[in-house]
């Protein structure tokens, strides 16, 4: 695939960038070898690593790659708390008169619980872009993706009226713009081809057209090019898919792409195969079967389901419907025409749980009750919910969203409802598990399960060992481990205020974020430490760090924990604590994190308290 580093040094001054010479400092800490200075080479070694997660073969290490992404994206670009501009709630508080509710008053709750919303939204639909861009069908150069997200995080709102995104800024409360993939393939598909010496194909388009793409291409504005491409993209009446009267037509490998090209383009179908080079990439690839339904005029014109074969074995299956799922329509033909395939049993997975969620779209429907099997599926305990679409099915939340958890729980965990409190005051020596806010004393219980909330909130503990070694030898036990270590976690345990105790001493750990602390939207340090000690938790000692990264081997990959400690001062006098650190891949490092007292940590961010021993 043709490369174009220098097309981000000249549009971003990439090379120059913080998070370019970051990813050459890994690099050659990884290799033992410099990285050359040379702005292409640094940045193409930062698209690199990007690509090294994306064509990861394993999918659980590929997943946690790209989960370390989008959390860095999330925490850089999405909208936190204290962004929303009081215009957003003063703009609620009309739109509720306009419509009947009388003049409201947005309480500090109301603005937590509609800014929540905001986040979400905003994550969600970065993640949609995030997850197309490193799928198999989106071949572009990695270049093009870079530039693709980069443009993307800068707008706003789509205005239909005006044809044109508003920009974004820090204070948008919007999402991010919709992914069409159709669309985004004509921009691609021309700007890749113009920097390819390529003739661009504007077969498809009328004069006027020509003209209008060709002024925007010069300039290479990503935020007009959508724009204009998205307006030549029209979704086919939901009427004609009523229609699954139609035929299959199979595209040979190798052949011609343009005729597959052709009739898709103008369809909306949001498949990147309208785009001529992934079109002519998946070809190469493999055959490509296309059912087309009838038309208005009764011929098989209309593009339903598309499945894309990797040399002799199904590679993927997309429909019409959103996140390119199958439409309700079209199942039963989709079926058949599996059915012809000898890789069947490789898509049997997927077509079981859409089976078997559609069992349990219609159990709810009926009232009827769900199994232990059916609930572990539906909540996902045991493993993610496959099916043909790049998104989760909508259908998964929307049912969740009309269970009953105090009716679901006891079934899951076995045990009767009674057995299960949902409130401190519900607590009994018959307990098993506690469901709800934490509260003091709730660590000193014999409970089997605390959960925040159910099924997603269980709390984790730890047992570990501290004392019995001094600084050398700890320090001499991590540079022998499988570990990396900072040079700013090396100065903290060789800090003055840094001690180990001479003897061995075991202490339980719990494990908490700061949203199960009880701050949904973040907060400070300085609370975080507080609700800890109310709740019956201590500070851990400063050894803890060091000690638990070495005890800890099982840390999940992208997490960062932040060690509870009094935090110790650098040679600048600024405060901090342990962080220890598994990346997506499965570096363990030792690291220290900025821990003053007014910090404003993510509601996602992991703590590790010590639980208060009790008293003789």
């Amino acid at each position: 695939m043709f490369e174009n580093p220098q097309f981000l040094k000249k549009k971003y001054d990439l090379h120059n960038s913080p998070e370019v010479e970051s990813a050459a400092r890994r690099t050659e800490v990884r290799t033992g070898e410099e990285v050359s200075s040379d702005p292409s080479v640094l940045i193409q070694n930062y698209l690199d690593r990007f690509k090294e997660i994306t064509d990861r073969e394993d999918p659980e290490k590929r997943e946690r790659g790209l989960d370390a992404i989008k959390h860095v994206l999330h925490d850089k670009f999405v909208i936190q708390l204290e962004e929303v501009p009081e215009s957003y709630f003063a703009n609620q508080q009309r739109l509720a008169r306009e419509q009947g509710h009388g003049d409201i008053e947005i309480t500090n709750e109301m603005k937590e619980q509609l800014t929540e919303v905001i986040i979400t939204d905003q994550e969600s639909s970065l993640d949609k872009w995030i997850d197309y861009l490193s799928s198999p069908d989106a071949t572009y150069p990695d270049w093009l993706k870079y530039y693709s997200i980069r443009s993307i995080l800068n707008l706003g709102e789509y205005d239909k009226e005006k044809k044109q995104f508003t920009k974004r800024s820090n204070t948008t409360t919007k999402p991010f713009p919709d992914l069409n993939r159709e669309a985004l393939a004509y921009v691609l598909d021309a700007i890749n081809q113009k920097y390819a010496g390529q003739e661009i194909n504007l077969s498809t388009l009328e004069e006027q057209d020509k003209e209008q793409f060709a002024k925007l291409l010069s300039g290479e504005n990503f935020a007009k090019l959508y724009a204009w491409a998205i307006e030549k993209v029209t979704p086919e009446s939901q009427d004609l898919l009523v229609n699954t009267q139609g035929q299959w037509l199979k595209y040979h490998q190798g052949s011609d792409h343009m005729p597959l090209v052709e009739s898709l383009q103008g369809h909306g179908t949001g498949w990147c195969t309208a785009g001529e080079s992934t079109a002519q990439t998946q070809l190469q690839g493999g055959d490509f079967y296309v059912y087309y339904s009838l038309d208005k005029e009764g011929q098989p014109t209309i593009p339903r389901v598309a499945i894309r074969m990797q040399e002799n074995s199904i590679a993927e299956v997309r429909g019409v419907a959103p996140e390119q799922n199958l439409d309700p329509y079209i199942n039963d033909i989709v079926k058949v025409k599996l059915a012809e395939f000898p890789d069947g049993p490789a898509y049997e997975q997927k077509s079981s749980d859409m089976k078997l969620l559609t069992t349990i779209e219609k159990k709810t429907k009926q009232n009827q009750a769900l199994t232990k099997a059916e609930l572990i599926f539906l909540y996902e305990i045991d493993r993610p919910i496959e099916g043909f679409g790049y998104q989760k099915d909508p259908r998964i939340q929307e049912l969740i969203s009309q269970r009953n958890p105090q009716e679901d729980a006891p079934i899951v965990l076995s045990c009767s409802p009674e057995q299960i409190a949902w409130h401190q005051d519900e607590i009994t020596e018959n307990t098993k598990a506690y469901i709800g806010p934490l509260f003091p004393g709730i660590f000193q219980t014999n409970l089997e399960h605390i959960y925040t909330s159910f099924p997603e909130g269980e709390i984790a503990n730890f047992n570990a060992t501290i004392g019995g070694q001094n600084k050398e030898e700890l320090q001499k036990e991590l540079a022998q481990g499988k570990f990396e270590v900072s040079s700013s976690a090396k100065a903290l345990m060789n800090n003055p205020e840094f001690s180990t105790a001479e003897k061995q001493e075991n202490m339980e750990l719990v494990f908490l974020t700061v949203k199960d602390l009880g701050f949904p939207q973040g907060t400070k340090t300085a609370d975080i430490y507080q609700k800890a000690k109310d709740l019956g938790l201590e500070l851990c000692p400063a050894e803890l760090g060091p000690q638990l990264r070495l005890q800890y081997m099982n840390q999940p990959m992208n997490e960062w924990l932040y060690v509870g400690m009094k935090q110790m001062s650098d040679s600048d006098g600024r405060p901090f604590v342990f962080q220890l650190a598994r990346y997506d891949d499965g570096e363990r490092w030792l690291d220290d994190y900025w821990a003053k007292p007014d910090r404003k940590w993510h509601p996602r961010s992991r703590f590790v308290f010590r639980l208060r021993k009790s008293e003789s």
